[in-house]
């Protein structure tokens, strides 16, 4: 029971023929032939996408910026830099309540 023999083979060849008729099996089998084909490379780009990200995220986690020359900005870090004889900057509305 469950295997296959020559004859369930052979009554599945003949049910197929009826249904679909002669000329339009090997049509349907190219096309998911192609199909098939389609899905591989697709899966196959996906896997290679994935595995390139890993690469970048590798290479970038450990990326150190270089220390600044003499003459060179420094690297932007997000907070504006301000030299030490500036004083900050205060909002007009704070100040006159202060007063």
């Amino acid at each position: 029971m469950g295997a296959l023999k020559p004859w369930h083979i052979a009554v599945l060849v003949v049910v197929l023929i009826l249904l679909f008729g002669a000329k339009r099996l090997p049509d349907a089998a190219r096309s998911l032939g192609r199909s098939l084909r389609i899905i591989k490379a697709e899966t196959k780009s996906l896997q290679d996408d994935d595995r390139d990200l890993a690469e970048k995220a590798d290479a970038q986690a450990g990326y150190q910026p270089l220390p600044p020359h003499a003459g060179q900005q420094a690297p932007y870090t997000g907070q504006p830099q301000q030299a030490p004889y500036q004083q900050p900057v205060v909002d007009p509305v704070h100040r006159g309540r202060d007063n």
